[in-house]
């Protein structure tokens, strides 16, 4: 039968023409603003140099993975990362190449803790003497790390955690024990079926006076499997967790101990350790032993800007060329969705956030490792709390602000979002786990305000030591004085930024009365500490957004004046929706009174109005190639009504069968029979059918 659909082509206008019309009516210059964004460490060029040698290759392949049962979607997943190490092997690539690999393919890898937390750990946590050991051995790859501190009872509260670690006196070791069902690791990436090693989080208990001492957790470095058979030891229970939301590419994993001897150098001791006679060696401060976990917070923070891009970019360039309804007073031809102002609402705030997120990830890269610098160099720790609070809370914000970001972007999409042609089921899935892991976000917002109301009391007992010391003091002063301090956050950009920070000072002053002059419960003022966490980190998001935009400094790479016109109106529309979400805190904080506030949404519209023509390059800036998006409602040509079609046509591996719906038969797909069929479903009901084809065998029911 033929099939006359390679016959027919979309309706007029072509979705290809929208898109260049849409492209032409900005000034904006793609490939100098990419370079401003995307030129730190030569991304741009290692970009499209690992593209060349990974979108062709049928292992790389997205075009069926979303049909993929779980347990095959792992060892895709798994065959893939090989390759990639044998390519890098084979191309000379660095960590940096690696990682941007890793970032096309679009997934989390099974050796991704691995390349991260696992690695980290032995970089900032190891002794000299065992850094030699380890560190060529990590990355050479002769042995894979997980990193296992979550357990199935305890995840944010690590003190909490129930695994131990017992020193033996007699015999000079350490033994690894689960007391309980709870203190199994559970959640622990690369752990369930890839790693052979693992960075164990235990409490460190040493005899002293008859009696176990808690030093609270350390990190041990233990070897899990072994290396010849990928079997556990003896003594060690493990596997993996099972489905997730997303994620079914990564192996996280649960694991028991039962009385495990480990060395006493698997405890890492760069900061911390145990002597030979059993005396604790305490660190300079408690902080710093949990450096991996800080790292992998401000990575999550600076790859937070990718994430969004790559939902915007799907959203702005489908949103731009679908068309619906024509204007009901007006009339004439449909329009494009993009032009309501109901879509833009949702998209271009979000899109202004892409930019934003950019420059505080920029920021906090910095800050990293200028403080691992002072660490390092000069035993400098004064920067550590600074480090350890702005991570925490902008970790918390902006992987809320992703998360929901990407389901917005989904949601705007209409139908089309629904379907694996949008490219954002696994986008939005695969990191929905963020505003959780690796601290969830409502907990660890606290380690901030903890912070912040530390800091309020020195700047009110005028001992001020911290940059953020100075604004609380200049904001006690005012307050003291009773001056007026409402903002024109509309004519001028320097009084938004001193909103958002009045803002702050208002929320930690109201936590210092109630925590430490009014002696209120910490639990009863949780959710008042997590508004101040995520007032400072937005605070911090506006400051470096309007540094980049508005600083006496050019940008650094340049960017054109017409170019950094649309940046400062993106500070404006992120910064004006930011404040319409929270007016409330900005009003009682004196910052704003309500008369200003009337004309915030006629504002909002002028700048979304002002922003329109350019949404289209401004996602283009972000380059992100087709191969990476896999979305056939965000090809960078435009031509998304063909892309559906041959996706869900030629490509859906459903349509390759006729089947059989007749209820009266037993019979599936046609032709098969019956038996057949009854059989081969009772396989897969129970889950052994892929495991019967991969073995050759025949299981039994």
């Amino acid at each position: 039968m033929s099939d006359f659909s390679d016959e027919l082509r979309p309706a007029e206008p072509q979705a290809p023409t929208i898109l260049a019309a849409e492209r032409s009516r900005s000034n904006i210059g793609v490939e100098q603003l990419s370079q401003h964004l995307l030129s730190r460490g030569g991304f741009l060029e290692r970009q499209s140099k690992i593209l060349r040698v990974i979108e062709n290759r049928p292992i790389f392949s997205k075009k069926n993975q979303l049909n993929l049962a779980r347990p095959d979607r792992y060892q895709l997943s798994l065959a893939r990362s090989k390759e990639l190490r044998r390519l890098a092997v084979q191309h000379g690539w660095n960590q940096d190449d690696y990682r941007v690999a890793q970032y096309l393919v679009g997934e989390v890898s099974p050796y991704a803790i691995h390349n991260s937390m696992f690695i980290t750990s032995i970089r900032e946590q190891c002794n000299p003497e065992q850094m030699k050991h380890w560190l060529p051995l990590a990355e050479n790859w002769e042995i894979i790390g997980a990193y296992s501190q979550t357990e199935l009872g305890h995840g944010s509260n690590v003190r909490g955690i129930e695994t131990t670690a017992t020193w033996n006196n007699e015999t000079k070791d350490f033994t690894i024990h689960s007391p309980t069902l709870t203190a199994a690791k559970w959640w622990n990436g690369s752990l369930g079926r890839t790693a052979n090693h693992a960075i164990v989080i235990a409490q460190l208990l040493l005899p002293e006076n008859g009696k176990l001492r808690s030093y609270g957790p350390h990190q041990f470095i233990v070897q899990i499997r072994d290396m010849k058979t990928n079997r556990p030891f003896d003594g060690i229970v493990i596997g993996d967790i099972g489905t997730k939301f997303g994620y079914s590419f990564m192996d996280n994993g649960y694991m028991l101990f039962k009385n495990f001897k480990v060395p006493h150098a698997a405890l890492l001791s760069k900061y911390t350790g145990v002597s030979l006679d059993g005396k604790y060696i305490q660190p300079k401060n408690q902080a710093i032993v949990y450096g991996s976990m800080t790292f992998i917070r401000a990575s999550i923070i600076m790859d937070s800007r990718l994430v969004l891009a790559r939902a915007c970019t799907v959203a702005v360039r489908y949103l731009s060329i679908r068309r619906q309804f024509a204007d009901r007073d007006v009339g004439g031809p449909e329009l494009s969705v993009l032009d309501y102002p109901t879509v833009q609402v949702r998209i271009l705030p979000l899109l202004a956030a892409t930019y934003a997120l950019h420059y505080t990830g920029e920021a906090m890269f910095k800050l990293y490792w200028d403080t691992r610098a002072d660490i390092e160099q000069k035993g400098d720790l004064s920067r550590l709390a600074e480090l350890h609070a702005a991570s925490s809370g902008l970790k918390a914000c902006c992987t809320l602000l992703v998360a929901d970001g990407s389901e917005t972007c989904r949601r705007a999409l209409g139908g089309h979002g629904f379907g694996g042609g949008s490219g954002l089921i696994p986008l939005v899935t695969d990191h929905l786990d963020k505003p959780t892991v690796e601290g969830d976000s409502w907990m660890i917002s606290q380690q901030t305000a903890a912070y912040l109301i530390k800091r309020m009391t020195a700047a009110v007992s005028g001992k001020c030591s911290e940059p953020i010391d100075t604004q609380f003091a200049t904001y006690l002063r005012t307050k003291q004085q009773q001056q007026s301090r409402h903002y024109d956050i509309y004519n001028n950009e320097a009084d938004i930024l001193a909103a958002f920070q009045d803002r702050v000072s208002h929320l930690a002053h109201k936590a210092y009365e109630s925590r430490i002059v009014a002696k209120k419960s910490w639990t009863e003022l949780m959710i008042d500490l997590h508004r101040l966490a995520i007032a400072h980190s937005e605070s911090i998001l506006i400051e470096n957004f309007y540094n980049a935009a508005f600083g006496n400094q050019a940008p650094s790479p340049s960017i054109d004046t017409s170019t950094r016109a649309v940046m400062q109106d993106l500070f404006r529309l992120f910064a004006l929706t930011t404040i319409d979400a929270k007016s409330t805190e900005f009003v009682l904080s004196g910052a704003l009174d309500t008369e200003k506030l009337t004309i915030l949404t006629t504002r909002v519209q002028q700048l979304m109005k002002a922003i329109r023509p350019h949404a289209v390059r401004l996602v283009d800036a972000w380059a992100i190639p087709d191969y990476l998006l896999d979305s056939a409602l965000g090809k960078e040509d435009g031509d998304v009504y063909n892309a559906l079609w041959k996706k869900a046509h030629l490509e859906n591996p459903l349509n390759l069968e006729v089947f059989n719906p007749d209820f009266r038969s037993e019979e599936i797909v046609m032709g098969e029979g019956e038996q057949r069929a009854r059989e081969r479903m009772e396989r897969l009901a129970l889950g052994v059918e892929g495991h019967e084809q991969r073995e050759g065998g025949k299981a039994k029911l």
